[in-house]
């Protein structure tokens, strides 16, 4: 049959390395990977970070806008509305209602940005792949 020949004895490159080199690139090869990993998380981990601060501002604004704009620029508003001929009561319950409904919008994108942080999948999947691989070495 050709093609499924075991090579001979002399064809088979010999490694020379002594064990102590064969243990120093193994422990090389290690370290190398170890900081892969670790590197792979980190960029995972930025991405993430980053939908969470974008998240946190929304919030933050929202927080910000329901606290500060509100007391100041719903009365001149309602005033505003009131000097079109509607009534008072009738002016300020718009106003309330409009930032009301900016709040909500803000807190909804907030919450689609905090949905879109995810675990560090790649990460997760190599390290186990390289623990299989030691366990299933040693």
């Amino acid at each position: 049959m050709a093609g499924t020949e075991r090579p001979r004895a002399q064809d088979v490159p010999v490694d020379t390395r002594s064990l102590g080199e064969l243990f120093s690139d193994a422990t090389r090869d290690m370290s190398t990977l170890v900081r892969s990993e670790i590197e792979l998380a980190k960029s995972e981990l930025k991405i993430n970070a980053m939908h969470a601060a974008k998240g946190s501002g929304a919030f933050i604004a929202a927080g910000a806008l329901a606290f500060f704009a509100f007391p100041f620029l719903s009365v001149a508003l309602a005033y505003g509305i009131h000097a079109l001929g509607l009534g008072l009561g009738w002016s300020f319950l718009i106003v309330g209602g409009g930032y009301l409904l900016i709040a909500v919008l803000l807190g909804f994108f907030g919450v689609r940005w905090f949905k879109q942080v995810r675990p560090p999948q790649r990460t997760i999947r190599t390290t186990q792949e390289t623990v299989a691989t030691l366990k299933s070495v040693g």
